[in-house]
């Protein structure tokens, strides 16, 4: 047992009244509150925090004027500290004074030596609170529009996608401005910062009756969010009065502007939507607005966007694809509508995809031309069917057959088409004469310098040049005498009129007819494609088409089963 001696009991006394003093004195609101939760005692700084005499709040329960009560977490930890089973407790809690004011405090209960009483301390935090919502208010919305920006939009969506709790639905309309560069450009910045004002407060008009947010995500981007939609009816009603009012001229430093919006326009069930992906369905939908041609939104389409997202996947592996050997030729024959002899094959590319399967040319084509594969695609074409060809002149010399390969304008700009196709006919022996290009009409009728120059070359080392889909782009006649063609190939849409179990339009006839004089009157021979029955072959003929080519005579197919067909002449279907 400690031996209890004058000395301590002096110690603890000075100890005592130091506290005592301290606690008096202290500008910190502070209150001694027993394990009952009772005050004991409170000093004059928290009887002014609180608007009353200090003396009044001796014997009141603590958690009474401190809000402690307000959530049970908080609650059980205050009443964990006074029976000293924890060490403090701290948390921040808005208290109503009797005159009505609020202030905001943090609230701090912590155990006085000797394990019986508290200490409970109160510190005005408003200021700090205040200037810390000013400094977040300036922090998560746009200096010039005073809109929320992207911050605030992204927490709020977040909150909305978290609050619906898998119920409910959620919308967004995502815009920006056609137009609005040419403002900044021709006015200055400044101009076009008022407008972007102009424009938020024409937004907040349209959003302010549903209560939706507006945002300024960037630049001349905005959102509006419906964070409980009612369908898809209420998004298009919005994004049609968004527009209606973006259209209406605006009055910008004396200068009346004139823009409009584009908009994608996204409605769904807010479970398992996440903010991420809602945003991106919302840029697709924008850039479909933008791509069918401004000034109108679009509505957010599942299956137009699996097909960008195929596009896009098909894109990004195409180059790779002619390094993996993914590509293979089928052949189509091209027969004399005379005498029915198979005069030549054209080469047409498929890609055997790992995820799609089977894809024709139009599903590819155009991607290789927007991204630059066609030219290595092109050139492994060129390659495969000049060698296949190669093959079938060694088995029947005495029976030549011409292949017809597609190029490209792309081919014409990119590459060195007259040197590549040198290369591969040297290199895999095949006579010039028997290789023939395809151009569109498109791509050929305004060709002039360089590519005029390369068919020239081409048809200069004996290959004949066709142009396909002939009557269906510029059919400026006046070009074909000054290019190297030698063949017309008539689009299919002149074939599909010499049907018999149609109405045949005599001028269909007419046309054809006309088409294939000029030609033959030019030098030029004619094929027709499309030919799928034997009464088209036999009109077709009649008025002069030099060969024909469909399904009447032969679906595309491989190499192995031309063979069969070199002998069986008009009518062998395959």
């Amino acid at each position: 047992m400690p031996v209890v001696t004058e000395r301590n009991v002096t110690q603890r006394n000075v100890s005592a009244n130091d506290f005592r003093a301290a606690f008096r004195a202290a500008h910190l609101g502070m209150a001694v509150v027993g394990p009952d939760g009772l005050v004991r005692v409170a000093n004059d700084a928290l009887g002014a925090l609180l608007g009353t005499d200090p003396a009044r709040l001796q014997g009141c329960p603590a958690a009474d004027f401190t809000g402690l009560r307000e959530d049970s977490r908080t609650w059980n930890t205050y009443r964990e500290v006074l029976l000293g089973r924890r060490p403090r407790l701290n948390c921040t809690r808005r208290l109503r004074r009797p005159d009505g004011r609020s202030i905001w405090a943090e609230v701090t209960v912590t155990p006085l030596p000797g394990g019986r009483d508290a200490l409970l301390s109160v510190a005005d935090i408003s200021e700090r609170r205040d200037l810390r919502a000013r400094l977040r208010h300036l922090r998560m919305h746009d200096p010039v529009t005073r809109l929320p920006n992207r911050s605030l939009f992204f927490e709020r969506l977040a909150a909305a996608l978290a609050a619906a709790d898998g119920r409910g639905r959620i919308g967004l309309c995502y815009l920006d401005l056609d137009g609005f560069k040419a403002v900044n450009d021709t006015l200055g910045h400044r101009a076009g910062d008022r407008l972007l004002c102009a424009v938020a407060r024409r937004l907040r008009e349209c959003a302010a009756a549903g209560g939706h947010l507006v945002a300024r995500l960037g630049g001349d981007e905005f959102a509006l969010l419906v964070e409980e939609s009612a369908g898809t009816e209420q998004l298009v009603a919005l994004a049609t009065a968004v527009q209606a009012a973006i259209q209406r001229p605006f009055e910008v430093d004396g200068q009346r502007l004139a823009v409009s919006a584009s908009i994608g326009v996204v409605e769904r069930p807010a479970a398992g939507t996440h903010a991420t992906e809602l945003m991106q369905a919302a840029d697709t939908t924008l850039y479909w607005a933008k791509a069918d041609g401004k000034a109108r939104w679009a509505l957010f389409d599942p299956e137009r966007n699996a097909h960008r997202m195929t596009r896009q996947a098909l894109s990004s592996t195409l180059r790779p694809a002619v390094e993996r050997g993914e590509f293979v030729l089928q052949y189509q024959p091209l027969v004399g509508l005379v005498d029915g002899v198979v005069r030549g094959v054209e080469a047409l590319v498929r890609w055997h995809h790992p995820q799609f399967g089977t894809l024709a040319p139009n599903r590819f084509i155009g991607l290789a031309e927007e991204t630059g594969a066609i030219v290595p695609l092109g050139r492994w074409v060129l390659e495969t069917a000049c060698r296949q060809a190669r093959r079938w002149q060694l088995d029947r010399p005495d029976e030549p057959l011409v292949v017809s390969v597609n190029v490209a304008v792309r081919q014409v700009w990119d590459s060195d088409l007259v040197a590549d196709v040198a290369a591969i006919l040297d290199g895999t022996g095949l006579p010039a004469r028997l290789l023939q290009l395809e151009l569109t009409e498109s791509a050929v009728m305004g060709s002039a310098g360089r590519p005029l120059q390369q068919l020239r070359r081409l048809s200069d080392m004996g290959v004949a040049i066709a142009i396909d889909d002939f009557g269906t782009g510029y059919s400026n006649l006046a070009y074909l005498s000054r290019l190297p063609v030698s063949t017309l190939k008539l689009d299919g849409s002149f074939v599909h009129g010499f049907r018999m179990d149609e109405h045949p339009n005599p001028a269909d006839e007419t046309i054809v007819e006309a088409l294939v004089q000029l030609a033959h009157r030019l030098g030029l021979t004619v094929t027709a494609e499309c030919v799928e029955s034997a009464e088209q072959a036999e009109r077709l003929g009649r008025i002069g088409c030099d060969t024909g080519q469909g399904w009447f005579y032969s679906r595309p197919v491989g190499a192995e089963r031309i063979s069969a067909l070199l002998g069986a002449g008009a009518g062998a279907v395959v």
